[in-house]
């Protein structure tokens, strides 16, 4: 059984090599290069030493993931029949070598023993040349892996192996996926040799560079935090969500599956809001978001619509209506911006012929009786006062009360109804949204019976053993409990 010792030929010239590395090369019994296609290799012809290169393999190859599998399976075979290698490859061994990753797996595999060593890698000189510190973090990526690389890395990135002008092309189009056409890039090319050059262009010449070869690498600076909102990141995580390979159940999603989530979310939103818990509503509201983006990516897959069309529509539709702030209308206060927000309403859906038309039907009912009426009151249908309300909502009261005397349930139903009605123009008309303010008393419901359902339980007996008074009093302790902690 033979060993693989692993150099590293340095990011550039003959003397940016380690004496480690130099030593090893000379007294190899059989050193294989990856690439001849380095300055080193020059330097070690004309010092006699003897080698061999898998160059011939770069333009055979169908990808550089199978060229890099042929050559690890190559040199572990050869080892596992007694060879001693010495295999060398540019720059160091540890830093973006995807040859030595698949070497550490074959020769465990086949038992051949694998001996790594340290080298300076072109990283060190970029660095120093850019005046980078790296402790305030880098990430270095090799070209045909952009695809692959995170949407939001806040360090640098160092791009390697950007062999040809069709890689550079390839990362043009991925990282352009991710920042401007514009953004400013660092070109570097034949790092540590007397011809280094290291030039700022803006990405979209990446791949114009009439250099462009086996010495050419990219500096992509650490990006300063957009302070706008980018949802760029959130509608990728939700296209590789959905995409072949992604989430079972998100691909099994439909717009008509996801109608109930749209709701509860909603609902959850209302929530927070009213328990003024800020860090609730913020994660509420994203889930709230999420249901929209994932609707327009349904929409977008069939396509009808995106993401963006749904955010250009509806800035668009506020600046058509809000003229007083972008146009050169006049509105002095709310009310009068309402009037001018439904005149451009009636004027942009002229297909609607009654002022109640556009109503969803899934609407609930108590938001649904608020928006007919609100509805009926912009065009004039309104009570001149709110006395007015008052004595139709004890007018409705009291034909309910006849029809129950009556025993028609169906009449008693149809006053019921006409009863709710009129209370929710009540609460119109007092600026209290209905629906929120039963959801409110159901949830009030929701903790006092709650607390009463803890007494019973602390009693040790069962709800038949207490009488409504008792219950009564468990429930006023509720209340009196509320009112403390107000």
């Amino acid at each position: 059984m033979g060993s693989i010792t692993v150099v590293g030929m340095g990011p550039g010239s003959f003397g940016l090599m380690s004496m480690e590395a130099w030593e090893l090369m000379q007294n190899a019994p059989q050193l294989v290069l990856r690439t001849a296609v380095h300055p080193t290799a020059d330097e070690l012809k004309k010092k006699g030493i003897r080698f061999s290169s898998f160059d011939e393999r770069y333009e055979s190859a169908d990808d550089f993931e199978s060229l890099y599998n042929s050559i690890a399976e190559e040199l572990t075979d050869r080892a596992a029949e007694g060879e001693e290698l010495v295999y060398a490859v540019p720059g160091s061994p540890l830093v973006a070598e995807r040859t030595v990753v698949l070497l550490r797996e074959k020769a465990e595999k086949k038992h051949v023993e694998l001996k790594i060593h340290p080298a300076m890698s072109f990283v060190e000189v970029l660095y120093t040349r850019l005046g980078i510190d790296p402790i305030s973090g880098l990430t270095i990526v090799d070209a045909a892996d952009l695809e692959r690389l995170p949407l939001d890395i806040p360090t640098g990135i160092v791009i390697t192996q950007v062999y040809s002008p069709m890689i550079a092309s390839e990362a043009k189009l991925s990282l352009m996926e991710l920042l401007p056409d514009e953004f400013e890039i660092i070109y570097t090319h034949n790092l540590g040799l007397p011809d280094e050059s290291i030039r700022k262009i803006p990405l979209y010449e990446l791949d114009r560079q009439s250099d462009i070869d086996h010495l050419t690498s990219v500096y992509i600076p650490a990006r300063k935090k957009d302070e706008r909102f980018d949802f760029a990141p959130f509608t990728e995580i939700m296209r590789r969500l959905r995409e072949p390979g992604g989430c079972p159940w998100d691909r099994e999603q439909t717009p008509e599956s996801l109608r109930k989530h749209i709701l509860e979310e909603a609902y959850e939103v209302i929530e927070a809001i009213d328990k003024g818990d800020k860090e609730l509503l913020c994660e509420e509201l994203g889930d709230l978001l999420l249901q929209i983006v994932f609707q327009a990516r349904i929409a977008e897959e069939t396509g009808h619509f995106s993401m963006q069309d749904v955010i250009d529509g509806i800035a668009d539709k506020m600046i058509r209506r809000h003229p007083h702030i972008f146009g050169d209308i006049e509105a002095s206060d709310a009310a009068a911006v309402m009037v001018n927000w439904e005149a451009i309403k009636r004027r942009e859906k002229p297909e609607r012929s009654s002022a109640i038309d556009g109503l969803p039907p899934e609407l609930p009912g108590l938001m649904a009786a608020a928006k007919l009426q609100q509805r009926a009151a912009s065009v004039g249908f309104e009570w001149p006062v709110i006395d007015d309300a008052w004595a139709k909502c004890r007018e409705e009261a009291e034909e309910l009360k006849e029809a129950v005397q009556k025993g028609e349930k169906a009449h008693v139903e149809e006053e019921m109804g006409d009863l709710l009605f009129a209370c929710v123009n009540l609460a119109r008309l007092l600026d209290v949204p209905a629906e929120l303010a039963v959801n409110k008393a159901n949830r009030k419901f929701r903790s006092r019976f709650s607390y009463v359902e803890k007494k019973v339980h602390e009693h040790g007996k069962r709800w038949e053993d207490f009488d409504v008074d008792a219950l009564i009093s468990f429930w006023e302790e509720a209340k009196a409990q509320e009112r403390i902690s107000i």
